[in-house]
């Protein structure tokens, strides 16, 4: 493993460290760039080394630097034992008898449950896939596309036709974004090469994106969801401030590149009509060109090579450029209120160490159960299950939610449900408190 097994330094005589028995003391001073310990089910580990290595990014593992890994290990991994098989080269000792399983900031009472629920899902057969659920959805998502060309083929490129034409398309990327956030999780077949290989097919195939760019951006968000600088969902290039602590450190610090107490306001300008078709589409291409990605790039320009070949003799290049651009505008909104509804309103903060469990919660709420709501949202109305079970199946979000609200309700943990509409209202009303506390730290502070 490149000799990620070796300690960082030279162990004084005498020193625990002999005996490759630690404290978490020492665990904790292991969290920088180039010297990176963690601790899993007790034993520790220096991942120096392998972070380059990592399949998940280097980013996703670093953030649990100096920390216990142990619930993030058990989330993200389908077959432990497999992976095991790389952490053995990486051990160097294990916490000293006397230390804590945890983090001295983590409640032992709330992972033993959460626990327990995990392994009773498992054993109620709640990480199993219905394989016709998923055909099913990938089918309407190829009908929607197949549609969208027949009606122009059929009636030729007239605006009432067009937009029409560009509303199917939206909704078929947008639910192309939903079944490959499944893909991406390893939530469907139960070999993870089958996940990833088909995950390309999708984000690459259908929708002319990177299954690495989202596997490195997005599995920080679950890792570490809301915390600032390393939450890369809520890196918003100081576009805007969030939560209720960085506008009041911006107007302490008398930051302002831009008037943040209109966030609310220009949110509807840069927020949901940019993100997609300016930002993410620059981003990708920019990340897959520049770590030379020429797989995940090859996989990219099927959908173009695709796209343009269908709609060209229809529409003319920049007719199909305009159409394209349309579609993606129309996918950007649906994408950003589904996607900031389930974060946005939620706290949002620095680094606390916390367990799983109670982390996911603070940063997360649902959004009420329906047909409707469900198919919207690819079933992340659902978000506190799919954040605390990201393997799990969606199909199954909705049998899992009694016993985890039974759970935050024994242990005191805000389990926060809305409507849609007040989801989406809450994101308005959260960047205006943001702004508001930013203008006062600003001027009064």
């Amino acid at each position: 493993m490149g000799g990620g097994g070796q300690l960082a330094d030279t162990p004084e005589p005498g020193s625990s460290r002999d005996a490759g028995v630690f404290t978490w003391e020492e665990v904790q001073k292991h969290s920088s760039r180039k010297d990176q310990w963690l601790v899993i089910n007790r034993k520790v580990y220096n991942i120096t080394q392998w972070t380059k290595r990592h399949p998940g990014g280097s980013s996703v593992i670093s953030l649990y630097a100096g920390e216990d890994a142990t619930e993030a290990f058990t989330a993200f991994h389908p077959d432990l034992n497999f992976v095991r098989k790389f952490l053995k080269p990486l051990l160097i000792g294990e916490l000293a008898a006397a230390e804590p399983s945890q983090d001295p900031n983590k409640n032992i009472a709330i992972i033993q449950d959460f626990e327990r629920l995990r392994v009773q899902a498992e054993k109620d057969g709640l990480f199993k896939t219905k394989p016709l659920f998923f055909c099913l959805h990938l089918g309407h998502i190829l009908l929607l596309e197949i549609l969208a060309w027949t009606l122009v083929w059929l009636w030729g490129t007239g605006w009432t036709v067009t937009l029409l034409c560009a509303a199917l398309l939206a909704t078929s990327q947008a639910q192309a974004g939903w079944l490959q956030h499944d893909f991406g999780h390893l939530s469907v077949f139960r070999k993870s090469k089958w996940n990833h290989l088909v995950h390309k097919f999708v984000i690459g195939h259908l929708k002319g994106a990177s299954a690495n760019w989202w596997n490195h951006r997005h599995f920080q968000h679950h890792a570490k969801p809301n915390i600032f600088r390393k939450d890369p969902d809520i890196n918003v290039m100081d576009v805007f401030v969030l939560g209720n602590t960085q506008p009041v450190e911006y107007g302490i610090k008398k930051i302002k590149k831009m008037p943040y107490n209109r966030q609310h306001e220009y949110f509807f300008l840069l927020g949901p009509p940019l993100l997609i078709p300016v930002f993410y589409n620059f981003n990708i291409f920019y990340t897959m060109i520049t770590r030379r990605d020429w797989v995940d790039l090859s996989w990219a320009m099927t959908y173009y090579i695709r796209y343009y070949f269908c709609f060209v003799p229809l529409y003319g290049f920049w007719g199909s450029f305009a159409l394209q651009l349309f579609a993606r505008f129309l996918e950007s909104h649906w994408f950003v209120w589904v996607t900031q509804m389930n974060h946005l309103p939620m706290e949002m903060e620095h680094e606390k160490r916390q367990d799983w469990m109670t982390t996911q919660l603070l940063s997360t709420c649902n959004v009420e159960q329906s047909f409707f709501n469900d198919w919207f949202s690819g079933h992340l109305n659902f978000q506190i299950e799919h954040h605390l079970f990201p393997r799990m199946p969606r199909h199954n979000y909705h049998l899992v939610a009694p016993q985890v609200r039974a759970l935050c309700e024994k242990h005191g943990i805000p389990y926060e449900m809305k409507s849609l509409w007040r989801g989406m209202v809450d994101v308005v009303r959260s960047l205006k408190k943001s702004g508001d506390l930013w203008l006062d730290a600003y001027l009064h502070k």
